[in-house]
């Protein structure tokens, strides 16, 4: 058995349902530079990659709208789509679980957006480590691999929960095993539908023991 010691949770679609969200929000921006809602695959798209990506590539056959659409997004606080987020059911039980015996880390596409959202939700301190996009995107492999050298943890010693390519490629490259939350058709290591599930796998497979963390993280 392996020894466990670090898990690393992608945000959207992992931690929250925010899919509606993200849908409300787009389609408010889009309202505003005069663009039809979002279509299927954007609304896919959007769910899975940073703003500045998500701007580009709904725009991508109106460019001129572009930098509009960017001036839009920095005035609309995405705290008024909160209402919209809700939790992944059993996740706060798992993290009083799991904050015993691991680091837990977020590696996010969410930019400025992330700790009012984990504040709102009262997250913010069950985390070691958050990285967001306005760091590094997720496409970047020091996204991941930034987390696992502040945490001194090495990677076979890490699991990463996540539900999309991008969580997919990024693991890939950085030689880290995947569990696939709720997407059976992701190419992993792991699949799971719930936190219950997840907290079995982690205890059926891995080796672990109570952490004693440093007074930095």
């Amino acid at each position: 058995m392996n020894f466990l010691k670090l898990l690393v949770f992608d945000c959207d679609g992992v931690l929250f349902d925010s899919k509606l969200a993200n849908i409300n929000f787009y389609n408010y921006i889009l309202k505003k530079v005069g663009r039809s809602p979002l279509t299927p695959e954007e609304i896919e798209f959007v769910h899975m990659h940073s703003v500045d990506e998500c701007l580009q590539y709904i725009l991508r056959n109106h460019p001129e709208k572009l930098e509009l659409a960017k001036k839009f997004q920095k005035e609309t606080s995405y705290q008024l789509f909160f209402k919209y987020v809700t939790l992944e059911e059993g996740l706060i039980d798992f993290l009083n679980w799991a904050k015993k015996y691991f680091y837990l880390a977020i590696c996010t596409n969410r930019t400025t957006s992330t700790y009012p959202l984990l504040e709102h939700f009262n997250l913010k301190n069950y985390f070691d480590f958050v990285m967001t996009a306005s760091l590094v995107p997720k496409n970047n492999p020091l996204a991941l691999l930034t987390i696992l050298e502040h945490l001194k943890v090495r990677r076979e010693a890490t699991l990463y929960i996540g539900d999309s390519k991008v969580d997919k490629d990024l693991c890939e490259k950085c030689k880290v095993k995947l569990v696939s939350f709720k997407n059976p058709h992701l190419l992993a290591d792991f699949y799971i539908k719930n936190y219950k599930e997840l907290k079995k796998l982690i205890e059926r497979n891995f080796q672990f023991h109570p952490l004693k963390r440093s007074k930095s993280y």
